[in-house]
Order: structure tokens, then C-alpha cells, then sequence
């Protein structure tokens, strides 16, 4: 087992006027990094998924040589949009070197009081995977109902209703295509007026 304690390397990207915050758990290894952002890794579909919905281009977000991820045209996506990106998980210890979930051992959750202070607009939480939903859940009030695909639950926090949602994870290992995530990615975005 690794016993080193890794610190998250990403601030959350925080618009002031965000509706939605994006919960995930934890970034892979920085060697499978292809940008300073969130879902860095090219193996994972997110900038796929959102290249589908909103452009009807898997490779809207790449750079040229499709090698990488244009992070700077995601960036003033999100912010035009108004999606805030975090992770559910400040410190974590990998019990293997992946960002697999059942992976990763979480030793100290996001502070999620001080980042909805930052985004007061926000109504919205959407988890993309078990371990950033379980890890929220426990930051929530102990009645907090876990959503699950398809069937969102409402809670209150710091005098805030919050509508939270669970979508199928961007991982390639989570076993659906990418059209198919596309699509209940797409729906997910209609039902909050995202689009």
C-alpha cells in the first residue's frame, strides 16, 4: 500500500455567476496529464462528452494535433456557461497508481461550504462518479437521499436548496458509449436550463 498523502493540484475553477459545480474525485498521476485541468487525462471522455452536446464534435476541445486538450478554449467554455469544476476529494492516498475509484482512499474531503460561498449563484451539483457522490454525501445533512442516475435528490446546506444529481462517469472504464453518456449528459443540461 502507498502511504503518501497527495494534496489536490488544481484550484477549483469557480465563476462567480456558476449555477453548476462538477464534483469529481480526484485527478489520475500527472505523467497521463495532457493540460493543467480537470479531466487531463486523454483516455477520459468529459471534453468528448461536452464536444458532442454543444459543438457536435468529439475533438471540438483538442488542440490541432488532437494530442492534447485545448485548455484555454475549455476554460471560456465553462465560464461562459456558468459551470464551476471541482473535485470531492482535497487529499487522497492511492492504493494503486490510477485515479480509479475504487483506488483512491480519501483522507480529507473538499471544503464544500467555502466553495459554494464563491459561487452563490449555484443551485446545482452533479457527481460523475461513486466516489466523488459518496464523498459529497458526507458533507451534506445525514438525511441527504444519494442520488442516483436518472433520479436527482435535493438537500439544503448553509441555507441553500441544492439539487444534486449523479451522471455516469467520463472514465473509459465505466461501461457505456460515449454517445450513449453524450446523450444523458445532453438531457441532464436541458433539465437545469443549462442549455
Amino acid at each position: 500500500m502507498n502511504d503518501q498523502i497527495e494534496t489536490h493540484p488544481l484550484k477549483p475553477f469557480l465563476p462567480t455567476q456558476a449555477k453548476l459545480l462538477m464534483l469529481g474525485s480526484f485527478p489520475p498521476p500527472r505523467a497521463r496529464w495532457k493540460m493543467n485541468f480537470y479531466y487531463p487525462n486523454l483516455q477520459n471522455d468529459m471534453w468528448r462528452i461536452f464536444g458532442l452536446i454543444f459543438f457536435h464534435n468529439k475533438h471540438y476541445f483538442f488542440s490541432d494535433n488532437h494530442k492534447a486538450f485545448n485548455e484555454t478554449l475549455i476554460k471560456e467554455f465553462l465560464q461562459h456557461y456558468g459551470i464551476a469544476i471541482s473535485d470531492s476529494c482535497l487529499q487522497i492516498r492511492r492504493l494503486q497508481n490510477n485515479a480509479a475509484d475504487k483506488f483512491l482512499q480519501v483522507i480529507t474531503p473538499v471544503n464544500l461550504q467555502a466553495l459554494l460561498q464563491q459561487i452563490p449563484c449555484c443551485q446545482h451539483i452533479m457527481t460523475t462518479g461513486d466516489k466523488a457522490t459518496s464523498t459529497l454525501i458526507q458533507l451534506l445533512p445525514t438525511d441527504t437521499v444519494v442520488p442516483t442516475i436518472g433520479h436527482p435528490s435535493h438537500t439544503q446546506l448553509a441555507g441553500r436548496q441544492l439539487t444534486l444529481s449523479r451522471l455516469p462517469s467520463s472514465s473509459r472504464a465505466y461501461p457505456l458509449a460515449l454517445e450513449k453518456k453524450a446523450e444523458i449528459y445532453q438531457h441532464y443540461f436541458q433539465s437545469i436550463g443549462l442549455i
